[in-house]
């Protein structure tokens, strides 16, 4: 017949694997007489042979955990489950962590099920007898199985008392939290401060002073350094509150005094928290967020006002006084008193000779005829914020092209209204051509941005001659504003980033602003080109140009010059 030995093989092999996975089905559909040893081992083997990676396989398996204990395991689930704890570690490093909180987690809502009740009360000890193992190191799990287990048994004092000595006499109590202290003090030792925590506050053990807060803070451990504070007191949580404050941690200071009832203690807090809030809004150049979240509060306002005018953003200083009649604020405020931000690159330093705003068709036509002359320009886009979330990105409202002496910018909605055929040509015409040079920054996103709001046409989805600036810097810090700083000497004011872009006709701040994205990518391509000590890679002469890219429409990845 000529049937290969192979293909007898790997029948064999098939029957094989339908009968192991007919023998776990089986099992898990009943547990009844199926031993913890030989569930954990099905598991297992479930798990190597699943064809998924990783994550949904151990998704799926969970599911099927949760199914299973529902199906009689003996004496109970909570005792079976202590019992697959001791097995676990056999099979090794690769599965036990993951295993054993599948398995934790999966008794989550037994809790709840009466007829779970006693088996519950009676896998404590077994549990809390658990738990002493791996103190001892009879059991090898992780810490944070340590934890896991003392949550999901709720194991108190006199449980670790009876699994030590058989009883929960109060003489038996005492010596159970003294053999837990000894062990607090090796986690300490070997800076496992975190689960050192957990046993010190879920069995009131007495042994650290402040100096252990102090650790847990320098460690990051906030969380376990708060909950130590809480379980020693009042005392303990007004010096972590005022080592928040000392370390300008001011919005986990203001959660713990609103927590505790403290504002009498601490008045000032919730005060500067909101005022750290609207400057990192600021900072952003999330203005109307930073004016909604002040509330109308007017020391608040005032505060955005003095923010508004040290970032040099004169015209939301108009606006905020007008609205809110701080008229009398601004000028009450000494100019010594604002303190001047960073001396930012502007307009008149790139000696630009002119901004134009293209919103007619004659205007694009002549636009582009220009820049066809260029060899090489600058590109960037602007869309309205949207800080909703889950909500989609509103559609890109300008698209600014700078050459070294003059930036144009082309109000896209108006365009497209108009005659997107037109539009489209036009831009097709600089996209697609391979005598200009397009940089940008992070212009991937840019684009993605263009087409996902210009579906319809074809001149952003098909591009040649494309050099991302990003791309020639390792490690460069601060975006753009951070990049020109570096090379050209000054940074970019962005405290108009996120302003209106669909707002007409638009300030002339944000023309200036838009206009210098553009310009700037130029002017620090002129001083990178062959200058490898401005941070670029060695050879940069010759290195840039291998990161041009081009797409050609339907094509799945950009090609490389």
């Amino acid at each position: 017949m000529g049937c290969s030995k192979a293909e007898t093989q790997e029948d064999s092999e098939i029957n094989q694997y339908n009968e192991e996975r007919s023998l776990c089905l089986h099992s898990f559909s009943d547990l009844s007489h199926v031993s913890a040893a030989t569930f954990m081992y099905l598991l297992k083997d479930c798990y190597l042979y699943g064809t998924d990676k990783a994550t949904p396989k151990f998704k799926i398996l969970q599911l099927q955990v949760k199914r299973a204990l529902h199906n009689a395991p003996q004496p109970g689930p909570f005792t079976y489950v202590v019992q697959c704890m001791y097995i676990i570690p056999l099979l090794g490093k690769t599965y036990a962590e993951g295993f054993s909180h599948m398995l934790i987690s999966s008794l989550r809502h037994f809790k709840s099920v009466k007829s779970g009740q006693k088996d519950f009360l009676d896998a404590k000890r077994l549990a809390a007898r658990l738990i002493l193992d791996i103190v001892a190191s009879i059991v090898p799990h992780e810490e944070r199985i340590l934890v896991k287990l003392l949550e999901a048994f709720d194991i108190e004092l006199r449980d670790m008392a009876h699994a030590l000595y058989g009883s929960d006499s109060d003489e038996d109590l005492v010596k159970a939290r003294e053999h837990l202290k000894q062990y607090v003090q090796c986690l300490m030792e070997s800076e496992s401060y975190v689960t050192a925590v957990n046993l010190i506050t879920r069995f009131s053990i007495q042994c650290c002073d402040e100096s252990f807060l102090t650790k847990l803070i320098e460690n990051n451990h906030f969380e376990a350094a708060e909950k130590w504070a809480v379980f020693m007191g009042k005392e303990m949580i007004c010096l972590i509150i005022q080592t928040y404050l000392d370390t300008k941690m001011l919005k986990r200071a203001n959660e713990l005094v609103k927590q505790h009832d403290l504002t009498e203690e601490f008045p000032d807090v919730n005060y500067l928290y909101k005022e750290s809030v609207l400057k990192k809004l600021a900072e952003k150049g999330c203005w109307d967020i930073a004016e909604v979240r002040a509330k109308k509060e007017t020391k608040l306002m005032e505060y955005l006002v003095y923010l508004a005018m040290e970032a040099g953003y004169m015209e939301k200083v108009e606006e905020l006084c007008q609205q809110y009649s701080l008229e009398g604020y601004v000028n009450s405020l000494v100019p010594e008193e604002i303190c001047c931000g960073p001396d930012y690159l502007d307009l008149k330093k790139l000696v630009l000779e002119d901004i134009i705003w293209v919103d007619e068709i004659d205007g694009l036509l002549n636009a582009i005829s220009y820049i066809e002359a260029c060899k090489i320009i600058g590109v960037d886009c602007e869309w309205k914020p949207n800080f909703q979330k889950g909500s989609k990105p509103n559609k890109v409202s300008i698209i600014q092209i700078a050459s070294y002496k003059r930036a144009f910018i082309f109000d896209l909605i108006k365009l497209y209204e108009d005659d997107p055929k037109v539009l489209d040509s036009c831009f097709r015409r600089i996209m697609c051509s391979s005598n200009i040079l397009k940089l940008g920054y992070n212009l991937q996103c840019d684009l993605h941005q263009l087409s996902q709001s210009y579906g319809e046409l074809k001149c952003f989805q098909s591009y040649e001659m494309l050099l991302d600036i990003q791309k020639l810097f390792k490690g460069a810090t601060g975006g753009l504003s951070g990049l020109s700083k570096k090379i050209l000497g000054a940074g970019l004011n962005k405290t108009r980033r996120n302003s209106n872009w669909e707002q007409r006709p638009l300030t002339q701040n944000q023309k200036e602003y838009a206009a210098l994205d553009a310009v700037v990518l130029v002017h620090i391509f002129h001083h990178v080109k062959g200058q490898p000590q401005f941070g670029v890679t060695e050879g940069c002469k010759v290195e840039w140009k291998s990161h041009i890219v081009s797409r050609v429409k339907n094509s799945r990845s950009p090609s490389r010059f």
